[in-house]
Parts: structure tokens; C-alpha cells; sequence
């Protein structure tokens, strides 16, 4: 239950993966989501991606959100690991702050999980994302390609011991390149 909201004015919804049939769907929320068609065309390009993993928030047969997942790389001092970066992720306006984008969240990371994933990534707002288990990359040594602050950029690992002996620089899905 969201607070600031009575049980009759929330309506369920489903998050289930992605299906060919949403990519349009998918398309307009993040358009919906925000000012300019970016994120849209991003979502676009990663799905080419074999590592790719999208899933959707369905409410009344309509896709109300998505949550993107992708392959990322380390230039490290340790071993090999398999990392994901959770972006982009968006929720049509009129469905935000309900608790869509955090099932999208928690999801996601379930998948992951399953998927053998060891570490998920983000770039994200540091007061929402440390409610799921995010941390500071920095603090284990890993920093971003990107000139951004390092609080916002975050790390779960998603197994035990999954960010011993690593450092380095870490980089997205070489889609994030072309925004």
C-alpha cells in the first residue's frame, strides 16, 4: 500500500517480461515518461542485445511502465563477473508514484538474479535507489564512464562475494554511446 493513498483508489497491476507485441506500448510510455524521445530509441536499441532483459507493469491490459536491463563491461583488476545496468526505466505520468517503478525495480532484479547476473548497475536519483540494496559504486572501487556525481552512481551486488577484487571503470551497453 502507497501511503497518501486509500486501498479503493489503487488498482493492481502485473509485471511480466517484455513481449513483441509491447515494443509500441513500450515505446509511448517512455515518451510519455520523458521530454524527448531518447530513452525511447534506447530501449529500441538494446533489445538487440542477446543479454537484454525488459519487463513491463500491466494494468487493465494497458502497459503502464518498463524497466530496461542490459549487458554492461568492467575494465577491472579482477576477475570476470556479469554486470547489468537498469536503465532507462519509465512509468506513464499518470500512473507514477503509486509503486509502479519500484515492483518494476524489485522485478527486474529478480530477474537478474535468475538470469546469473552478479552485480546490477544504475545511474539514479541516490535518495530511491538505496531502498532496494544500492550502494555507492565508488565505495567498492568502480566508478562510471560518465562524468556524474558519485553518489548517483549505484551498485548492488546480487550474490555474495559478486564485487570482491574489483575496481575499474565501468561502462554501459554501448547503445548509451549513441544518446
Amino acid at each position: 500500500r502507497c501511503p497518501g493513498r486509500s486501498s479503493a483508489t489503487l488498482t493492481m497491476h502485473t509485471i511480466r517480461p517484455e513481449r513483441p507485441a509491447d515494443r509500441d506500448a513500450i515505446r509511448s510510455v517512455h515518451e510519455a515518461a520523458f521530454p524527448q524521445p531518447d530513452e525511447a530509441d534506447l530501449v529500441d536499441a538494446l533489445r538487440s542485445d542477446p543479454g537484454y532483459l525488459g519487463r513491463v507493469a500491466v494494468r487493465d491490459d494497458l502497459v503502464i511502465g518498463h524497466i530496461a536491463l542490459s549487458p554492461m563491461t568492467l575494465s577491472t583488476t579482477g576477475s570476470a563477473r556479469t554486470l547489468v545496468g537498469l536503465a532507462p526505466m519509465a512509468v506513464l505520468p499518470t500512473h507514477q508514484r503509486d509503486g509502479v517503478g519500484s515492483a518494476l525495480v524489485r522485478d527486474g532484479l529478480a530477474a537478474c538474479r535468475s538470469s546469473g547476473a552478479e552485480a546490477v548497475f544504475v545511474l539514479g536519483h541516490p535518495d530511491y535507489y538505496p531502498r532496494f540494496g544500492f550502494t555507492a559504486a565508488a565505495e567498492h572501487g568502480l566508478r562510471s564512464v560518465y562524468d556524474v556525481p558519485p553518489e548517483a552512481f549505484m551498485v548492488l551486488a546480487l550474490r555474495a562475494g559478486a564485487l570482491d577484487d574489483l575496481t575499474g571503470l565501468v561502462r554501459y551497453h554501448p547503445a548509451f554511446d549513441a544518446l
